[in-house]
């Protein structure tokens, strides 16, 4: 019966249905399932599937958005769930957000999704947030990563505004800052002097998990790019 609640929740994220993915959502931890499993079992392949659909054309924007917002809802519950439990996060901790003057979560909600699923610890800060409150976030949660998006041109200027700022405070070196969203690209990472950049929700797993790896900024010689070539 539990796998036919992973089941279900993913053809709920699929289709977009808020409704159904809660109760799945619900179900599944009610019978048990740990809850970093529900997120790898079920919403994380639902939202890989649907976001390879919309790159392929298959699928479109619309269809992405409600897909997201399903996976939001039923993630409300898991994460909970995980606060509930005081579940031990063993990978790191990432602070996350879209940057100051953008409202656009699908794309964050989908890393939280596949850093959660990965035994990260995500302090999810929401859309709209400014460089300060990345890094009061981050200072309060010991975190080790700084994590930023944005859809927005006119918000792109604030990642920059984000590694200056922790310059200024001196605390450049305590936190790797990566970002990415659609107008940031590997050349824009560079200039702005951040540690690095993932197309999708993919890349910034594995992105996370090379820097967490590494350790120390100061080990860190260059950008790390995911899935991306910088333009010479």
């Amino acid at each position: 019966m539990s796998n036919d609640f992973i089941v279900k929740l993913k053809q709920a994220v699929l289709d977009g249905d808020e409704e159904i993915a809660q109760s799945a959502a619900r179900s599944a931890l009610d019978s048990g399932i740990d809850p970093l499993e529900i997120v790898k079992l079920s919403i994380q392949p639902a939202m890989d599937e649907i976001g390879d659909m919309f790159q392929n054309g298959d699928a479109y924007l619309p269809e992405l958005i409600i897909a997201g917002d399903a996976a939001t809802k039923a993630l409300d519950l898991i994460m909970a769930k995980l606060a509930e439990k005081g579940q031990d996060f063993n990978s790191g901790t990432v602070v996350l957000g879209v940057m100051y003057g953008d409202n656009h979560d699908i794309g964050k909600n989908l890393v939280l999704a596949v850093l959660a699923a990965n035994g990260f610890k995500v302090i999810d800060l929401g859309v709209n947030v400014q460089p300060k409150q990345l890094i009061d976030a981050a200072i309060k949660n010991n975190a080790d990563i700084i994590a930023a998006s944005t859809l927005i041109t006119t918000s792109l200027p604030y990642t920059r505004e984000l590694i200056g700022l922790l310059t200024a405070m001196g605390k450049r070196d305590d936190y790797f800052c990566i970002f990415g969203g659609g107008p940031v690209t590997p050349e824009w990472v560079v200039k702005a002097e951040a540690d690095g950049y993932g197309r999708d929700a993919k890349d910034a797993v594995t992105l996370c998990k090379k820097l967490i790896e590494i350790g120390s900024r100061s080990k860190l010689s260059e950008p790390i790019i995911e899935n991306a070539l910088i333009s010479k």
